[in-house]
């Protein structure tokens, strides 16, 4: 008898139409003529269950959508194959507009707060979850809290995944971070800046950042707790050990949607069956392939699994 593949499901809150596009020169005042625009769906876990399924995985995306953007985000999901589960809501689902510079090679990032959502909405993103069946083995909450939505609002999808027996995986900030509650994550997937502010001290030197890690999971917050450094790499961090993976040198051409490329290629690893330490790998390495893609396109396959291979050679040396 074969053993079902694990199901994962992914929760965004606050998704967005992500819209691309460049211009020579950014100028305040001037009109900037644009180059074609691309559109694709994005928000944190919107993007997660995109990078899974491009993966070769499948997760269900549950997400909140209203209005024409809204209509446009399920359409694009549509077209791509991802699985989906629409809490429709009375506001309108944001956009959020990159503009990358061809003289300077910069990139600028414009994010809306997004629509606000009503108790009702919030409570029926909570039933999209507990109605899924089979019941996921993994859930992923990534993504800011849109306005109406109180700051504890992870803790009770933390409480959710103990009641589904579902490892849950949260990647956020501030005091959605700070008041997810001190029980039933499995993972978090901080940032520098992100956990310097949790903890309200620079982390300077690895020992400090590892410190910084276990106070969270000595506190009940997470299980693991993979600290993302940007170009100087990842740290791996549990109860138990410490590992920092430096990361691969690879071109530059867009920093959209690389973090939550990394925690998809962390989750569909896990699912695989892959122990944790190579999730982490795999994560780093989806994370640097959405590097080498343009504009609001996430990590591409053959890339992740090129870098995943040279990943793994680096990391036995």
């Amino acid at each position: 008898m074969v053993a079902e593949a694990p199901t994962i499901c992914t929760l965004t809150l606050n998704p967005a139409l992500d819209i691309a596009t460049s211009t020579d020169r950014v100028t305040a005042t001037h009109k900037l003529r644009c180059s074609q625009a691309r559109y694709d769906p994005g928000g944190g876990g919107v993007n997660v269950a995109r990078v899974i399924y491009t993966l070769g995985g499948q997760a269900t995306a549950i997400y909140t959508a209203g209005g024409p953007v809204g209509d446009s985000l399920r359409k694009l999901l549509d077209a791509a194959g991802i699985p989906q589960r629409v809490i429709p809501i009375a506001g309108h689902t944001r956009v959020s507009f990159t503009v990358d510079e061809r003289v300077s090679n910069e990139q600028y990032r414009f994010v809306f707060p997004g629509p606000t959502l009503t108790i009702e909405e919030q409570e029926q993103c909570l039933e999209a979850i507990k109605s899924l069946d089979p019941r996921p083995n993994f859930l992923v909450a990534s993504g800011s809290l849109p306005p109406g939505v109180p700051t504890d609002f992870y803790a009770r999808v933390a409480e959710l995944a103990i009641e589904l027996g579902a490892k849950f995986f949260l990647d956020t900030s501030g005091d959605a971070l700070r008041n997810a509650g001190r029980k039933g994550v499995y993972l978090i997937k901080p940032n520098l800046r992100e956990l310097s502010e949790f903890v309200g001290r620079e982390l300077a030197t690895e020992q400090e950042r590892i410190e910084a890690g276990r106070q969270m999971i000595s506190e009940g917050r997470a299980e693991v707790v993979v600290l993302s450094l940007g170009a100087e790499g990842a740290l791996l961090i549990t109860a138990n050990m410490a590992e920092y993976f430096p990361a691969l040198e690879v071109p530059l051409r867009s920093a959209v949607g690389a973090g939550d490329s990394m925690l998809g290629g962390i989750v569909y690893a896990l699912a695989q069956g892959k122990p944790l330490r190579d999730a982490v790998l795999m994560g780093m390495a989806a994370g640097a392939a959405a590097l080498m893609t343009e504009g609001t396109e996430l990590s591409r396959r053959e890339d992740t699994e090129q870098l995943y291979q040279e990943m793994l050679a680096q990391a036995v040396q």
